[in-house]
């Protein structure tokens, strides 16, 4: 390791100060269609990952089943999404219903006000340094195999 180089401050809370920062951009964009950013992101999956087992769209967004089980229920009851019946009695598929398609159309519009934003005040060639950065940060930080492949 470069002993020259030394971060200052801690990346946690510089990573959740960005996050909030961006989330109230792009909610307060898309939240002029009644979603919050991460209501339209499920949209957005389902729409084209769908009909899709809610663990199989759990592991694709990258979030705990237990997190998409509770941000499902309010989608769900506005009729946006539907949980049916799967290939048998006890699995089920998350599928985007046509209101669900009507929505995600009208906050994707949104989306793009808020990317283009984004784009703007950083600047297109730092969105894309960023969006590199996170990529591989995240291939780095992925989770440590538990040794359950191996069994």
């Amino acid at each position: 390791m470069d002993t020259a180089v030394k971060p200052q401050g801690c990346t946690n809370i510089k990573l959740r100060q960005l996050m909030r920062r961006v989330a109230q951009h792009y909610d307060a964009e898309v939240g002029k269609t009644g979603l919050k950013g991460t209501q339209y992101s499920l949209l957005s999956y389902v729409y084209k990952l769908g009909p899709i087992r809610p663990v199989d769209l759990a592991r694709e967004m990258k979030i705990d089943p237990s997190t998409l089980t509770r941000n499902l229920k309010p989608m769900i009851d506005a009729g946006w999404l539907s949980l049916d019946a799967g290939a048998d009695g006890r699995s089920r598929l998350v599928n985007i219903t046509g209101a669900g398609r009507e929505k995600r159309q009208e906050a994707q519009r949104r989306w793009r006000v808020a990317q283009e934003g984004i784009n703007q005040v950083l600047g297109a060639h730092r969105v894309v340094e960023l969006h590199a950065l996170l990529d591989d940060c995240m291939n780095r930080l992925s989770p440590i195999p538990t040794g359950e492949e191996d069994e």
